[in-house]
């Protein structure tokens, strides 16, 4: 624990007057009917990113980069992060809110802390403020969440993706922002972080089941919204990893959404004969399983109309005909004591839209066809809290009229959880 976090708690403690406990994941704070958590991580990487300086290279929303080899100290897949979660006991209902904030190591660009960096000087990292909800329930019945937090569709993809804690593929690593790519785009669809009103149930013999209501979201031409996007999941678990030799879970996802386009511009795109509306919907599953040290992820997703890389991302041809995708990842690591060696592949798909096969619409030769990616990675447990990481990756992006690039990254690093 450094000075400045114990400066901070001292401060708590001598407001809050209340003793001080320290949890496995953060620190703990006893308030009055009220525990008080605070936790997070910092992590820091030197990438090196050797990028494809061969022609025919373009490839519309491919991920791997082009030009110029790059290297940079950054953030990986995760930003830093500060947590603040406050849980009570009160008439009969669980209650918990969290605020998290997010920053990065990074310098911002206008395009926010998400988008492309700004390596200059006098320049600073932003912070992303993704996280801030309630809820409330009871181990009966389930619970109820209503804020921002992490979407239902692609969650445990990214949750076990074993780069969670290292890098992955190194998006724009010349000039980076607050997070690496992992295998965002590259096996799966990135979750993202939604206002939400979602509800899960009790926990029935390893059963779970959750239904949510979200904030529908934007793609080019279609930003009108007549009613919520809807995702929803059901997971088995079964095992204790304390007692079990085999312990793993099973899951199912699902997310859909119509998108309609907008007022203003519906006129022209019916005389140009475009679709003025149109529904996405995606579906996901995955199996993950641990036995004495070892363990296994086998994850794929299959949609149509909802695009690649991130939720409705190229979703559409230019006259609003849908494009399937589907992709995912299988990833196998084992534990030596405290080194854990990972070898994971992926890849994500973007079909043409059948009036793009057809012809009746060009398509963009140079439109994605598939990112993939191998990785290998090292985490060695240096603490309990500290994590050094070394990974490997190479990743591959080709367009539909034949195109491609190939990008080799290699990362060293690590990451501290408090």
């Amino acid at each position: 624990m450094n000075t400045r976090t114990k400066l901070a708690i001292a401060v708590s403690a001598a407001m809050w007057m209340v003793p001080i406990s320290r949890a496995v994941a953060g620190v703990d704070i006893a308030a009055g009917d009220w525990k008080v958590d605070f936790s997070g991580n910092v992590n820091a990487f030197y990438v090196g990113a050797s990028c494809d300086h061969g022609a025919n290279t373009a490839v519309v929303g491919g991920l791997a980069c082009t030009g110029d080899n790059s290297s940079a100290v950054r953030n990986g897949l995760l930003p830093a992060a500060f947590v603040f979660s406050a849980t009570t006991r009160q008439a009969d209902f669980d209650i918990d809110v969290t605020i998290g904030f997010y920053p990065g190591i990074n310098s911002s660009a206008a395009a926010g802390v998400n988008g492309a960096g700004q390596p200059s000087a006098l320049a600073t990292p932003g912070i992303d403020a993704r996280q801030a909800y309630f809820t409330f329930g009871d181990v009966s019945w389930g619970t109820v969440k209503m804020g921002r937090d992490i979407g239902l569709f692609g969650k445990d993809a990214i949750l076990d993706d074993m780069t969670l804690l290292g890098v992955g593929t190194a998006l724009a690593n010349s000039a980076p922002g607050n997070t690496s790519l992992g295998r965002i785009g590259i096996g799966y669809i990135y979750t993202d972080w939604e206002p939400q009103i979602t509800y899960t149930t009790a926990n029935l013999g390893g059963f779970t089941g959750s239904f949510g209501v979200f904030q529908p979201l934007d793609t080019t031409g279609y930003t009108s919204h007549n009613s919520p996007q809807i995702q929803a999941g059901v997971a088995f678990a079964w095992g204790d990893p304390k007692s079990d030799a085999l312990t793993g879970k099973v899951w199912l996802d699902v997310v859909t959404q119509e998108l309609k386009a907008n007022s203003s511009l519906i006129a022209g795109y019916t005389t140009a004969g475009t679709s003025t509306d149109f529904r996405g919907t995606a579906v996901d599953g995955g199996v993950k399983l641990d036995a004495a040290g070892f363990e296994a992820v086998l994850y794929g997703y299959s949609g149509k109309g909802v695009g690649t890389t991130g939720l409705y991302i190229l979703p559409t041809s230019a006259s609003g005909d849908t494009r399937k995708s589907d992709g995912g990842y299988v990833q196998a690591t084992y534990k030596f004591d405290k080194l854990k060696v990972g070898l994971s592949y992926g890849l994500s798909d973007l079909k043409l839209a059948g009036d793009e096969q057809s012809g009746q619409v060009n398509a963009n030769p140079l439109l994605l066809k598939r990112n993939a990616s191998g990785v290998l990675g090292f985490y060695y447990s240096l603490t309990k809290s500290v994590t050094l990481v070394g990974e490997y990756i190479d990743t591959k992006s080709t367009a539909w009229g034949g195109d491609s690039a190939t990008e080799k990254d290699y990362a060293l690093g690590g990451i501290l959880f408090f």
